[in-house]
C-alpha cells in the first residue's frame, strides 16, 4: 500500500535539506537531556545544605533520576513504535519541560524526588526516540555521519554541565539549573511541532500492552540496578542487597519467559538473535563502562594525590568529551564509507592503549602528558560511538526502531551504572585492603607514604580490568558484520509510525 506524506506540505518530503532540520530538532532534546544529567551533580552539596537533609536523600535526586531513565527507556520505544515515535517525542519535550519547573519549584527535597521522576520520563522519551527519528530521515549512507554529530552535541552538553552549573549556582541559585531547561523546552517543543513529520498510531487490531512484560522487566531491572548501586554501601552481603538480587533473579527470567510467549511482547526478543544487534549493544555497555570508570576514578586520583582544586579537576577532564565532540562527527561520515566494523575496532582498540597507559600513572605526572592519554580516550570513544550506533540501528527493522533505541539508550545507562558502581567497588576495595594491611584500620589516617601506593595499587587493578574490557570489546567489533551501505540519492521515505 501507498505511503502517504507524513509532511505538512510535499515541498519537505522532496527537498533534500530539509532532513537536517529534523536533525537540529532532536539535537535541542539530547542538548536538553545530556546536560541534565551532568549539571546537577554539581548542585548537590548545595541542595543537601538548602533543604537540611543528609546526604542518604540528596542522593536519590540524582538515582531517582538515572534509575527512572534506565529502566523505562525499551518501554518508551515501544509506546513510540506503536503510538508513533514522532507523538512520543513531542509528549517527551513538553513532560521533560513541566519537570524542569516543577524541580525548580521544589519546596522540599520528596518534591524535588517526585520531580526529577517525571523529568527522567520526559528525557526517556527524548532519548528513546532521538535515534529513530534520525534513522529514519537520512538516508543510510548518511547516518553515520548524523549519529556522529548527535554524539558530539551531547558530548559537548555533557562536559560543559557542571562548568555551566557552577556560574548558575554561583550567580543565582541551584533553582536554575532547572529553569534553564523550561525555555529551551518550549522552544523544542515549537520545533518538534513545526519540524517533525506528523506521526499517526501504528497499532493493529489485535495488539495488546504487554502489562506483565513491562512490570517484570521494570522490577527486575530496579531492583538490580538498586543492588548494584547500593551494595558498597550496605555491604554486599546484607539482607536487604541479597533481597534486592533475589528479586531481580526472580522478575528477570520472568520477563523473558512472558516476552516469549506473548503475541505482541514489550521487546521483540528476536532482535537479538541478530548478532550486529547483540554485538553491538554488549560492545556499547562495555564502552560506557570504561568510559565512567575513568570519569569517576580521575577526580579522586587528581585532587587526593596531586592536589588539584575542583575546577582545575573539571578542566583537565574536559579533553575527554571534547576531543570525542571533535572526532565524532568525522568517525561517522567515514564510517558510511569504508563500513562500522573497521571504525569500532580502531576505537575500541584506541580506548585500550589508553587504558593501557593510564595503568602505568604515579604519584607525580606531567600534567600535559596525562592530558595526552585523555585525549587519546576521548578519540577512541569518538571512532568507536557513531559507527556502533549506526549500526545498532540499521540492524533492525523499521517497525522496531523505536524498541531498539530504547534498548541502545538503556545499554549505555547500564555501562555507566556498572562501570561506576563496580569498578568502585574494586578499587575502594584494593586501597583498604593495602592500607588494613599496614596496619592502619581507617584509610584516612594512613601516612602519605601508605596511602600514595595504595590508591595507586588499586588504581592499577582497575585500569588493567578496563583494558581487558576494551581488549575484549575489540574482538567482538572484529567478529561483527560489516556494516556498508552504498550511496543513495535523496532521502530514503520517511514513515515515523
Amino acid at each position: 500500500m501507498e505511503k502517504k506524506s507524513t509532511f505538512p506540505h510535499p515541498y519537505f518530503e522532496s527537498h533534500p535539506n530539509w532532513k537536517w532540520f529534523i536533525l537540529s530538532t532532536v539535537l535541542v532534546g539530547a542538548t536538553m537531556s545530556a546536560l541534565d544529567v551532568s549539571i546537577v551533580n554539581v548542585a548537590m552539596p548545595t541542595m543537601e545544605h538548602s533543604f537540611i537533609v543528609p546526604i542518604s536523600v540528596i542522593e536519590w535526586v540524582a538515582m531517582a533520576y538515572m534509575l527512572t531513565l534506565t529502566v523505562f527507556l525499551p518501554l518508551f520505544g515501544r509506546l513510540a513504535d506503536m503510538f508513533g515515535r514522532t507523538k512520543m517525542y513531542n509528549i517527551g519535550f513538553i513532560v521533560f519541560t513541566i519537570g524542569s519547573a516543577l524541580c525548580g519549584l521544589a519546596p522540599n527535597a520528596n518534591f524535588l524526588i517526585f520531580s526529577r521522576v517525571l523529568q527522567a520520563v520526559g528525557a526517556g522519551l527524548l532519548q528513546a526516540n532521538s535515534v529513530a527519528i534520525i534513522t529514519q530521515a537520512f538516508p543510510s549512507n548518511e547516518l553515520g555521519k548524523a549519529i556522529g554529530l548527535q554524539g558530539s552535541v551531547q558530548a559537548i552538553a555533557m562536559s560543559i554541565g557542571p562548568f555551566v552549573g557552577g556560574i548558575l549556582i554561583a550567580a543565582v541559585s541551584w533553582r536554575l539549573i532547572f529553569y534553564v531547561n523550561v525555555p529551551i523546552g518550549i522552544i523544542g517543543t515549537f520545533m518538534a511541532l513545526f519540524i517533525l513529520p506528523s506521526s499517526k498510531a501504528n497499532i493493529k487490531k489485535k495488539s495488546k500492552i504487554d502489562y506483565f512484560g513491562i512490570s517484570f522487566f521494570a522490577a527486575g531491572l530496579a531492583f538490580l540496578v538498586l543492588a548494584v548501586n547500593e551494595g558498597s554501601k550496605l555491604g554486599w552481603t546484607s539482607p536487604v542487597i541479597l533481597t534486592y538480587f533475589l528479586i531481580a533473579l526472580i522478575f528477570l527470567p520472568l520477563f523473558i519467559y512472558t516476552e516469549l510467549k506473548v503475541e505482541h511482547p514489550m521487546i521483540d526478543l528476536k532482535l537479538f538473535k541478530k548478532w550486529g544487534f547483540s554485538a553491538g549493544n554488549v560492545t556499547g555497555l562495555l564502552s560506557y563502562y570504561v568510559l565512567f570508570t575513568v570519569l569517576f576514578l580521575m577526580p579522586f586520583y587528581l585532587e587526593d594525590l596531586l592536589h588539584y582544586n575542583a575546577a582545575v579537576t573539571g578542566s583537565i577532564l574536559t579533553p575527554i568529551p571534547l576531543s570525542m565532540a571533535i572526532i565524532a562527527p568525522f568517525a561517522g561520515a567515514i564510517s558510511d564509507k569504508v563500513g562500522s566494523r573497521i571504525m569500532t575496532t580502531i576505537g575500541m582498540f584506541i580506548c585500550a592503549v589508553s587504558t593501557l597507559l593510564l595503568s602505568f600513572i604515579g604519584a607525580s605526572i606531567n600534567i600535559y602528558y596525562l592530558i595526552f592519554e585523555f585525549i587519546i580516550l576521548g578519540i577512541g570513544m569518538g571512532i568507536f560511538t557513531p559507527p556502533n550506533n549506526s549500526a545498532i540501528m540499521l540492524s533492525a527493522p523499521p517497525k522496531r526502531l523505536g524498541v531498539a533505541g530504547g534498548i541502545l539508550n538503556m545499554m549505555r545507562a547500564l555501562g555507566l551504572i556498572f562501570g561506576v558502581d563496580i569498578s568502585g567497588l574494586i578499587f575502594t576495595s584494593l586501597k583498604q585492603n593495602y592500607i588494613a594491611a599496614r596496619g592502619y584500620k581507617i584509610p584516612e589516617q594512613a601516612p602519605k607514604s601508605i596511602f600514595d601506593p595504595a590508591f595507586l595499587h588499586g588504581f592499577a587493578v582497575v585500569m588493567i580490568t578496563l583494558l581487558a574490557i576494551n581488549l575484549f570489546a575489540t574482538i567482538i567489533s572484529i567478529a561483527k558484520k560489516n556494516v556498508k551501505t552504498k550511496k543513495i540519492d535523496g532521502a530514503e521515505p520517511i514513515d515515523l509510525m
